[in-house]
């Protein structure tokens, strides 16, 4: 078939309050982020899959990240969710692979902010997953990038997967709000037309987060319900592709641009 399902989820604290100005404790994040772990990984049990882990988490649940190295790869989502500086590419690369005991090749930054291709090679990265090459209004404007697999600068950077017409996006929001056979529909139309999906969610997702203060787009389909979804779309999937590690699919595979 020769067709693969790149599942990717951003490991990371539970800080999306604080986005909206909504205070939430250190404790607190990493406690709601920990809970979403343990409700996801069962899911994924028997797929391989990326897990773009902070090192701040990495950090607090050393056990369980190396223990989920055992299964999945496991790619950098820099030191913390909250902030950033370019120190942060390398020390969090550094951290993952002393927890994890694997080498760490992947980046994908915190809500896909821009990064610098020379600071993400200085770091030792091999590729960059931080482009969404679509529109998301006050996010970004990304109509203008490639929409699959490219290099810039010397490095492969690996957008999250959108349809091949409109560039509707399927990430983590679709996934909740869209009818489920419409994601599915659009997803497997874009796998075949790619030979690949990308796709991003975060563990944070799969416990009930409706008592927090956010948007009802980003709380929709919470916990439960979501982790039937989620079941119920590498069901789907299984029989229109390979799901594989972006590590495993990305180093057999030469951007087209």
């Amino acid at each position: 078939m020769n067709r693969f399902i790149l599942l990717s989820f951003d490991v990371e604290e539970f800080d999306m309050p604080l986005e909206y100005g909504f205070s939430i404790s250190a404790e607190e994040q990493m406690k709601i982020g920990k809970l979403g772990l343990d409700a996801m990984l069962p899911i994924v049990d028997e797929v391989p899959c990326t897990m773009f882990t902070t090192a701040n988490f990495a950090v607090h649940f050393p056990n369980d990240i190396k223990q989920m190295g055992l299964k999945h790869e496991i790619a950098s989502h820099t030191y913390f969710h909250s902030s950033f500086e370019n120190k942060d590419l390398l020390q969090s690369r550094i951290v993952l692979e002393e927890i994890s005991g694997k080498p760490v090749i992947g980046l994908r930054m915190p809500r896909m902010r821009k990064v610098e291709m020379s600071e993400v090679k200085q770091a030792g990265y091999l590729y960059d997953s931080s482009i969404n090459p679509t529109w998301i209004p006050g996010r970004y404007n990304n109509f203008h990038l490639p929409r699959t697999l490219y290099l810039e600068e010397g490095m492969k950077r690996l957008p999250a997967s959108v349809t091949p017409n409109f560039r509707l996006p399927l990430f983590w929001l679709a996934f909740k709000n869209f009818p489920y056979a419409m994601f599915k529909k659009l997803a497997i139309k874009t796998l075949k037309k790619d030979g690949y999906i990308c796709l991003y969610f975060h563990p944070w997702e799969f416990v009930d987060i409706n008592n927090y203060s956010l948007p009802g787009f980003t709380r929709r389909l919470c916990g439960e319900p979501l982790q039937h979804r989620l079941h119920l779309l590498i069901a789907d999937l299984k029989s229109e592709g390979e799901f594989s590690t972006i590590q495993n699919w990305i180093q057999q595979k030469s951007p087209t641009t």
